[in-house]
């Protein structure tokens, strides 16, 4: 990772600025989403999950809640895309279940632009290499995500986010940004075939 403590303190900077300003114009139709989870889903409201952030230190990441919990023989509860509810799929289809990051963002938990913060428990099968996505803060966006999101296989993510930390600079971040927003538009990526989003990795090296 490049050393650039100005570049570091300028993208916290922006960070909480954009941070702020997301959330005084998002707030409005974050309220909305909440109230048609609540009618169409019950509580809770939001998804909370512990997440390895920077240096792989634990926080609390929050999304909008896009599925369903339950015990009816007719769904499996360990196949997220059946569990999966129409709504929660708009949700997922624009991104609009992340919004939510917005205050990990500002709490400093998570950037706008870096690795996406992973299960906890894929740290054991991480290699030295793959680990190095730890090294920055986590994003609500990243290089891997633009390069194919879930539809490029767990050792292409993990190389695009290490090049990402290797080769960091605020020029990439707002490239990043831009590609994402076109991503989101065309709606590409979003999950592998019969998964909510792709299938768990280290799952094959157990």
């Amino acid at each position: 990772m490049r050393s650039n403590p100005i570049g570091a303190a300028c993208k916290r900077i922006l960070d909480i600025v954009g941070a702020c300003l997301a959330l005084a114009i998002c707030w409005p139709a974050m309220c909305v989403i909440a109230i048609a989870i609540r009618l169409t889903m019950g509580r809770p409201i939001l998804f909370r999950q512990v997440r390895p952030g920077l240096n792989e230190h634990p926080f609390t990441l929050l999304k909008f809640r896009t599925m369903i919990e339950t015990n009816s023989p007719a769904i499996d509860p360990s196949t997220d895309a059946a569990r999966l509810t129409r709504f929660g799929i708009f949700l997922r289809r624009f991104s609009l279940d992340e919004l939510p990051q917005l205050w990990n963002v500002l709490k400093g938990e998570m950037s706008f632009v870096g690795p996406r913060p992973l299960l906890m428990e894929y740290l054991a099968h991480y290699t030295a290499e793959q680990s190095k996505r730890h090294l920055m803060r986590p994003g609500i966006t990243g290089l891997a995500q633009v390069k194919g999101r879930n539809a490029i296989s767990w050792e292409e993510k993990f190389q695009w986010d290490v090049w990402y930390v290797e080769h960091w600079s605020l020029w990439l971040d707002l490239k990043i940004l831009l590609a994402t927003v076109a991503k989101v538009i065309r709606q590409e990526g979003i999950s592998q075939q019969g998964q909510a989003t792709m299938e768990k990795f280290g799952v094959e090296r157990r």
